[in-house]
């Protein structure tokens, strides 16, 4: 599976020197926040391949003017053929804002998304806005990582970590890869970044490893 990596800053040869083959070949496009809804809208209709995204800190114009014909995978475990993308975005608090979070705020929210980690039996993409603590972020207030994705990449061991909000311009802050102590590969997606999935890193689509869930995938394809 190839996955579109998106973040922080329009880029402009998928924009404004847009030609259609730089979007042949891919499978799903992932978005880590702070991009113009315009051009998540421009995406998903050039392309074939359907957008997931979690908000970043300053899109907050979303709720105005969403990214029509994409979707939000913010606190849940999104089933993409069988590839499970967890989606938790923001930003540590550092001024008032809809997508701010102090690091008890964010651990309320991996604590709500706790069942339908387990019901997924984990994930393979930690998809979120903001870095974890230590790992590409830095030591200002607003691009300081969460801490509370520690125990996430420790406890589940994602394939993949895949993050925004520190970007390429910031010099020697930025890391495009990174090696988490729990084998977690961390990328940074600012701008892009195409990733290569093999089929063997995720389970089959409809056998994700949970009984409880492949049962409700099977009943729920019966209804349709």
């Amino acid at each position: 599976m190839k996955i579109l990596c998106i973040a922080d800053e329009e880029n402009r040869g998928l924009w404004d020197h847009f030609q259609k083959e730089k979007l042949e070949g891919i499978d799903l496009i992932l978005s880590a926040g702070d991009l113009s809804s315009d051009y998540l809208q421009f995406l998903v209709t050039m392309g074939r391949a359907p957008l997931l995204y979690v908000h970043g800190n300053h899109d907050e114009s979303y709720s105005f003017k969403p990214p029509l014909g994409c979707e939000s995978v913010e606190d849940r475990v999104y089933d993409f053929k069988g590839l499970r993308i967890l989606g938790l975005g923001g930003a540590p608090w550092y001024k008032p804002g809809s997508f701010m979070y102090s690091e008890d705020d964010m651990k309320r929210r991996i604590n709500k998304v706790k069942k339908d980690i387990l019901l997924k039996n984990g994930f393979d993409i930690l998809l979120t806005h903001s870095p974890v603590r230590g790992y590409g972020d830095m030591e200002d207030p607003a691009h300081r990582g969460f801490c509370a994705f520690e125990e996430l990449l420790q406890k589940y061991k994602p394939k993949y970590m895949i993050h925004g909000h520190v970007h390429g311009n910031y010099g020697s802050a930025f890391k495009r890869e990174l090696q988490h102590s729990s084998g977690t590969r961390i990328i940074n997606a600012y701008d892009k970044f195409v990733l290569d999935i093999e089929e063997h890193e995720y389970p089959r689509e409809g056998k994700t490893g949970s009984l409880l869930y492949d049962l409700y995938k099977q009943m729920k394809g019966k209804k349709e």
